[in-house]
């Protein structure tokens, strides 16, 4: 019986080389064939892949699997949207990259990656920072949107632009060993906003370099992800509209979740001038492109010596209360009203748990008017 499915596998292929019917070449027909093999894509299915033109935003732990499995698809042209370049810290889990390419843009190298997987795709590399000013105009060139994201303002972005435009959105998202996947603004269903109307507060949601991401996790749900954009694609299965998938990656759990449309969370006028003020962060286009740092070790220098400073916590107060070095507590998204409750003349050294909510407190501080602000450089990881 094995023999015999081999044998009519081959002589399909052979057909469909050798038709008239068949617009893929001699290569691609080879390439493709599993694809063509089945019933519910077949020669047009596979047609509609390559006519497809999808946008990844974010090249990171979601963005690599995503990207992999679209590109050996077979989608005909693939944006690849991240302004940022590799780190050392992402090998671990974002797999399109290696040793060698730690410093170098993320779009840059994963559509070099995705060119040697599939020549017969094209690729649109766009290094910039996502904000309501080229979000639209960026995401009209495409025909549906896969948000690989990793922050809260970006996420409504990205979920306006697309309700704006009538684009589908393919949604992931990864916390620790959890995730949840979704489909949004799908042929009238439910937004971000509708399931999320509001941002958590500064701190309830720490970022993957915070708090850690199991390396294998962004690969199951980049997956799921591919899966549901591949679906909507070729207008095959039931898509995942309405419906949010959590995982548990330690227990191997899968569940449900069911969310209605909510009306005026759907209609949408234009988009908001300041994501990151909606989500209580700080804008990085505020002061410098990266606040002075400072070590652990110099940090601890500067107390022994009894030079003044002023150390700052920026995270929030039930983190201070696990493990505290002292200093005042103004919480990141606190931080900008109450900025008269800092000494001022005095050196401000900003810290968090690793390094990246006091960046972006520093930098806030610099445009602020504070004359000398540090970052503590990886938080209290090296403390």
């Amino acid at each position: 019986m094995l023999r015999q499915a081999q044998h009519d596998i081959l002589k399909y292929s052979f057909l469909l080389m050798t038709s008239s019917d068949n617009p893929f070449s001699a290569d691609e027909t080879t390439r493709y064939s599993r694809h063509l093999l089945l019933p519910e894509i077949g020669v047009a299915g596979q047609q509609k892949l390559k006519a497809a033109r999808v946008l990844v935003v974010g090249c990171g732990g979601l963005g690599c699997p995503v990207l992999q499995y679209l590109a050996a698809a077979g989608v005909g042209t693939l944006g690849l949207l991240d302004f940022d370049t590799v780190d050392a810290s992402n090998l671990q889990r974002q797999v399109l990259y290696a040793t060698a390419d730690v410093g170098r843009p993320k779009a840059v190298v994963a559509a070099e990656k995705l060119r040697a997987q599939n020549p017969f795709i094209a690729l649109e590399t766009h290094q910039e920072l996502l904000s309501a000013a080229n979000a639209l105009p960026l995401f009209a060139n495409y025909d549906l949107v896969v948000d690989c994201s990793d922050n809260f303002a970006t996420r409504y972005l990205v979920n306006d632009a697309c309700v704006l435009l009538g684009r589908p959105l393919v949604f992931g998202a990864i916390f620790k060993f959890e995730g949840q996947v979704t489909v949004l603004n799908y042929q009238g269903g439910p937004t971000y906003r509708c399931l999320y109307p509001e941002p958590p507060a500064p701190g309830e949601a720490p970022s993957c370099a915070e708090i850690g991401v199991l390396g294998v996790l962004p690969g199951l749900l980049g997956i799921m992800q591919a899966n549901e954009a591949l679906k909507i694609i070729l207008e095959i299965g039931e898509v995942l509209s309405g419906r949010l998938l959590l995982v548990d990656a330690l227990a191997m759990r899968f569940q449900t979740i069911r969310f209605r449309p909510v009306a005026a969370n759907q209609q949408l006028t234009a988009l908001a001038a300041d994501y990151a003020a909606f989500c209580g962060e700080a804008p990085l286009e505020a002061g410098p492109a990266r606040a002075p740092e400072i070590s652990a070790d110099e940090l601890k220098d500067w107390q022994q010596s009894g030079r003044p400073l002023v150390l700052l916590d920026v995270r929030e107060p039930h983190e201070a209360a696990r493990r505290s070095i002292g200093g005042q507590l103004l919480p990141l998204g606190q931080l900008a009203q109450r900025l008269a409750e800092i000494v001022p003349g005095v050196p401000v050294v900003v810290h968090c748990a690793s390094g990246v909510r006091s960046q972006q407190a520093a930098r806030l501080l610099l445009a602020s008017g504070f004359a000398e602000v540090y970052s503590l450089r990886n938080g209290l990881a090296d403390y």
